[in-house]
């Protein structure tokens, strides 16, 4: 049995009009029919599980049966993600969501091909990142949608408040559970295609970073951060703490 469709909503009530992008693609394109049952979310935690009371041409209209708020985990992850060109930019943030990420920073690293300049085509890049990430949220039934920061400088990621973990395939020794904290802010840092500059990683290893390695393969930048969340869910408690959600209102 495949686990209801989740649809985002701004707010959970006991009955919510959905209208808009969502509402004509679960009236037009998933069909939701009266009586049929579907997940609600605000992408801040709160999850319902929602009945189709009244359906209309591209409007849906639910009534809530149950609600449960999930907490956010005792880690969380802001992946820092290099920026990349063409389509596997938005195959890296797609992924990450997928995989369990908490936030992203795109990072204007120093060997970074594509450019985002400020202006109209920086937005544009960006708005585009944020639509990839919703919509994996929803495909992935994430309680919690990602934020998407705006750009950021390598100056900025070396005064991130938390454990800063770089991965290079260099890095003398692999990711382990020990590198991970019990709880608080990890800044996973992926770079671009050409690598991580010398000068950067001298920054970021000067304030405190910890630069590791996923195994012997040498990863893409647009697939790293997944494997990389893949490993920190098996290593650290991420994936036991969001396999419940809290308690049913």
């Amino acid at each position: 049995m495949s686990t209801p469709p989740l649809f985002l909503v701004p707010e959970l009530g006991d009955r919510v009009l959905l209208d808009g992008p969502e509402g004509r693609h679960a009236a037009a394109v998933k069909r939701i029919r009266v009586g049929e049952v579907v997940q609600l979310s605000d992408g801040r935690g709160a999850v319902a599980r929602a009945e189709a009371v009244v359906v209309g041409k591209d409007t849906v209209e639910f009534a809530v049966r149950s609600r449960t708020e999930v907490p956010a985990p005792a880690v969380r992850i802001t992946l820092a993600q290099a920026l990349i060109k063409g389509d596997r930019a938005e195959l890296a943030v797609e992924t990450a969501t997928e995989a369990g990420v908490d936030a992203i920073v795109p990072w204007r690293a120093a060997r970074c091909v594509a450019k985002w300049e400020q202006g109209p085509r920086g937005e544009k890049a960006l708005a585009k990142w944020r639509s990839t990430v919703r919509e994996a949220a929803k495909q992935a039934r994430r309680p919690w949608v990602p934020a998407v920061a705006e750009p950021a400088s390598t100056k900025e990621l070396a005064a991130f408040a938390g454990r800063v973990l770089v991965l290079h395939e260099s890095a003398p020794s692999v990711l382990r559970a020990g590198d991970l904290p019990p709880s608080g802010e990890v800044l996973l840092v992926v770079g671009p295609e050409g690598g991580i500059a010398d000068e950067e990683l001298e920054l970021l290893v000067g304030a405190g970073a910890r630069v590791v390695r996923l195994g012997p393969e040498v990863l893409r930048a647009s697939t790293a951060a997944a494997v990389a969340l893949g490993a920190i869910g098996a290593l650290g408690d991420r994936w036991c703490d969001r396999a419940h959600g809290g308690p049913t209102v």
